[in-house]
């Protein structure tokens, strides 16, 4: 089975000094393709050299709505400059965070759609995080009418929501919040998604799978979620890998 990880952070520091390793026990387990999502622009350049010199790693730079104190007005500049001239797969992460306490949520706002200007401009698919604001990156997706997709990553929100992103043509990204039996609503979401519009991820080192809490989460570790989403839904898991494969390749443009 071939698999792809649509968001993994095997660029942060925590992992420089064991990078190779972890990459060659993901690509062991099936791993092929790995999404670098971005948090700030202090990242992008080690993002940046790893896809160039990784077959698999695909860059998505972008700057996070929780860190909203690194950001800068430059940054917002130089990541139009990449997104005109590297070689990216998405703008991301990107999106709404009210689940913060005290989020300033008129600023999340302009950093979101300064970035949704960005990736319409380029002509790139973006990476979504969004926690308790579904409803409202709908909207904003809807009223700049975002014709370009991509993926809602750790998808949090209820099935219908899931439903008005896939009119808007995203994927659903399922991750190791899977693995818990308590996990009903999205183990239900999962059960009722088409398989055109799912996709896994591990989002490493965050979101540990059951019985690794308090360890990183790694790369190597997407073929159990898979396995939990193949038995959900009742079918082989070559069928799901199959599947979730070709949309992430459909969704962000990777290659085949």
């Amino acid at each position: 089975m071939e698999l792809i990880d649509t968001h993994c952070h095997l660029d942060i520091r925590e992992f420089s000094a064991d990078f190779t390793s972890l990459l060659a026990k993901a690509r062991e387990r099936g791993v092929r393709g790995i999404v670098l999502p971005g948090v700030d622009q202090e990242g992008w350049g080690r993002m940046l050299a790893l896809s160039r010199e990784n077959g698999g790693l695909f860059a998505a730079p972008g700057l996070h709505p929780m860190y909203l104190a690194r950001h800068r007005p430059c940054h917002l500049e130089e990541l139009a400059g990449l997104a005109g001239r590297e070689k990216l797969v998405a703008i991301g992460e990107i999106g709404l965070d009210y689940h913060i306490a005290g989020a300033d949520h008129a600023a999340q706002r302009k950093l979101f759609e300064h970035q949704l200007q960005i990736a319409e401009k380029a002509q790139l698919p973006i990476l979504l995080h969004v926690r308790k604001a579904h409803d409202r990156v709908l909207a904003t997706l809807r009223a700049r009418r975002f014709p370009h997709g991509g993926i809602v990553h750790a998808f949090s929100g209820s099935f219908q929501q899931a439903g008005e992103y896939i009119k808007l043509g995203f994927g659903i990204s399922l991750c190791g919040t899977l693995t818990y039996e308590r996990a009903r609503k999205t183990r239900a979401i999962a059960v009722g998604l088409p398989q055109a519009s799912i996709v896994i991820e591990t989002d490493a080192p965050d979101i540990p799978l059951a019985g690794r809490r308090g360890q990183n989460n790694l790369p190597e570790y997407l073929p159990e979620i898979l396995e939990v989403l193949a038995r959900l839904r009742n079918e082989p898991p070559e069928e799901a890998a199959g599947y979730t494969a070709a949309n992430a390749r459909r969704l962000l443009g990777l290659p085949g």
